[in-house]
């Protein structure tokens, strides 16, 4: 046996052996990198998790790195929580009006919140010059609560979407409960917006602003039919806790949902009442339930969210109930009222009720728009769709001082990286403060350097000197052309689809996988190269130009042969899956037009891909025919499969 001595003398030689190996395991290890660019790419992905000793490594290797500002961006990023001030402002003075800084202050200003330095975060505010961050913007109001000013009004207008809230816009919320500038109604109203769009954690942490019981709101949210089970008799919080747990139950039982309500009314006010009937019809109106609409009837007096205020109008459409479609876009919060939909569905409502003047007035205030709602306007007033007079090409000038700009030139770089987000976010920058000539001028810049998707955002910005040769380019016809003749395919369509999918990016890739100017998915198209008899097809070859072309032609063609050679139909096939549409189709108790159709889409994102790829389609048909062009006869109208009854003219 040792010596106690000893032994304790020997525990502290190995201690002090072991601490220089413990820190060398906390350094990065030197890997080695093919090239810089590669280098360049660790430390951004470094940098977005937030590892302080990899990004230090990494910079440090890239003293003379193409890209300075990104190098110093990335290495600050990591430690904005305990950063020295001092370092934070020579980045911004050092960077100054440049992208990258204003994504510093961003991330600056979010810290200043957090820790509510609103000294500084008073003083940094106004440079924010994007200015596009929720959380920032929640911030700011409790700035200004602590400065004794009443933001009530402001923060109705930016507290609608949940999933941007945050840390700060919960902070909000609760210091406008305690400063009383919100009312009981007002809490109550954000917990049932949480509850209503998934958001659990949000919605339980909402509920601290209010009087309920420690755990009755998630309850109701996990298990509502035990908070059900024991009636809505009792206090304001266990009547929004039914509420809730109604929400709930009508996800999987409309029936059962609406039972309830009726049940529980005698305990509940006249606007609860509504408010358990709009959950209902939020649930019935998504499900595209035709009886949707007569939820609906019963939802006044109760406060809606953005989408049930939208959803409420699409079941009125499909019910062809013009009276309903009326009132409730005349509901609607200005911010949502004056969206060119709405504008011009409350124009079709009083033209369905005979008021023409006052459906033209709305239809007039749009139809300048190039897009599928001011297109439908422009229909509506008795014209055809045109190609606008095409602007004067802008000077050799012109297009020299784009070469010439700083920020197009990192973008390009961060192309050149296949880094498109910060390429983007370069690019976009230089654009703020630029004329319309200078926009047609940026735009042909990028499309003399084959970057077309910056060419037909940037030229979709100008408003009265435009150009739809950048707006709707049509790349590689000589291998579309044969592609769409040879199948009888409407080449307008295929480009109109092409530019919602991929913006002509050969090289683009969804986050899920999907890749090439057709966006195509490695199953589908091995699936169509089987079935065309493409035989030395591989998935090498997806993004290869005339590959994607011929795969994603002959997938389109198929889904529209077996979709009625519909092209809405096929469209949200081509988005969402060959069965959704189908579905949706059957939910349809008669004929209603294509543009009904497209707006009641329940996912948003297929919606709003029909229609602008309906409105593209239009567009390139007018540039290739050199002729007028119908929407609405593009639209259609959409039956129920199988249908054989008359159709409701009042719905047209």
């Amino acid at each position: 046996m040792f010596p106690m001595k000893w032994t304790a003398g020997l525990a502290l030689a190995c201690a002090a052996i072991m601490v220089p190996a413990a820190h060398a395991q906390q350094r990065p290890q030197q890997q080695q990198y093919s090239s810089e660019d590669d280098m360049f790419a660790a430390l951004r992905e470094a940098a977005k998790v937030n590892d302080v000793l990899r990004t230090s490594d990494l910079a440090s290797r890239l003293g003379n790195y193409s890209i300075p500002s990104y190098i110093d961006y990335y290495r600050l990023k990591p430690r904005m929580k305990d950063l020295p001030e001092a370092e934070i402002r020579d980045f911004l003075r050092r960077y100054e009006n440049t992208a990258i800084a204003d994504r510093l202050r961003n991330d600056w200003l979010l810290e200043l919140g957090k820790v509510r330095d609103w000294r500084t975060f008073d003083e940094q505010y106004p440079l924010f010059a994007l200015d596009d961050d929720t959380q920032v913007k929640c911030y700011a109001l409790m700035s200004r609560i602590d400065r004794g000013q009443n933001v009530a009004a402001e923060a109705r207008s930016l507290l609608v979407s949940p999933k941007d809230y945050g840390e700060a816009c919960p902070a909000l919320v609760m210091r406008l409960a305690e400063t009383r500038q919100f009312t009981d109604e007002e809490v109550w109203n954000q917990v049932r917006l949480a509850a209503e769009y998934n958001y659990p954690n949000l919605m339980r942490r909402l509920a601290l602003a209010t009087d309920a019981p420690e755990n009755l709101v998630q309850l109701a949210y996990d298990k509502p039919a035990a908070v059900i089970a024991k009636s809505a008799s009792g206090p304001r919080a266990v009547h929004e806790a039914f509420l809730i747990a109604v929400g709930r139950v009508a996800r999987g039982n409309l029936e059962q949902a609406g039972a309830e309500v009726l049940g529980a009314s005698s305990y509940l006010s006249p606007r609860e009442v509504a408010i358990g009937w709009s959950m209902v019809a939020m649930q019935a109106a998504q499900k595209l339930q035709p009886d949707a609409v007569e939820y609906w009837k019963k939802t006044l007096p109760a406060p809606l969210s953005l989408d049930g205020y939208q959803w409420r109008v699409r079941s009125a459409l499909r019910a062809g109930d013009w009276a309903l479609v009326r009132s409730s876009i005349e509901a609607m919060p200005a911010s949502l009222k004056d969206d060119s939909a709405w504008v011009y569905w409350l124009g079709r409502a009083y033209k369905a009720q005979g008021q023409r003047e006052q459906a033209d007035e709305r239809f007039q205030s749009i139809a300048g728009l190039t897009s599928f709602y001011g297109q439908l306007a422009l229909e509506e007033l008795g014209q055809k769709i045109t190609i606008p007079p095409r602007a004067a090409a802008p000077s050799e000038d012109d297009l020299a001082a784009m070469a010439s700009n700083q920020g197009f030139r990192r973008a390009f770089r961060f192309f050149d990286l296949n880094m498109r987000f910060e390429g983007y976010r370069e690019w976009n920058w230089q654009l703020r403060k630029m004329s319309e000539r200078q926009l047609l001028a940026a735009a042909e810049f990028a499309r003399r350097s084959n970057v077309l998707d910056r060419m037909v955002n940037t030229s979709d910005r100008t408003k009265t000197e435009v150009d739809f040769t950048q707006r709707f380019p049509s790349p590689h016809h000589d291998i579309m052309h044969p592609a769409t003749r040879d199948l009888g395919l409407d080449k307008a369509w295929v480009y109109g689809l092409i530019r919602q999918e991929s913006r002509f990016v050969q090289a683009a890739r969804s986050h899920v996988g999907a890749s090439g100017l057709m966006q195509l998915m490695p199953g589908t198209a091995k699936e169509v190269a089987r079935k065309i008899g493409l035989l030395d097809f591989s998935q090498a070859r997806i993004n290869d130009v005339g590959t994607n072309i011929l795969l994603g032609t002959n997938y389109l063609n198929m889904v529209l042969q077996s979709l009625d050679n519909s092209q809405p139909l096929a469209t949200a096939a081509y988005n969402a899956g060959p069965g959704r549409p189908k579905a949706w189709r059957a939910t349809l108790t008669r004929p209603v037009e294509g543009a009904i159709f497209a707006e009641t889409i329940p996912f948003a994102e297929t919606r709003g891909y029909v229609k602008n790829v309906m409105s593209n389609a239009t567009y390139y048909a007018a540039l290739f025919e050199n002729a007028p062009q119908s929407l609405k006869a593009r639209l259609g109208t959409i039956t129920p499969k199988g249908y054989n009854g008359s159709s409701n003219g009042d719905a047209f």
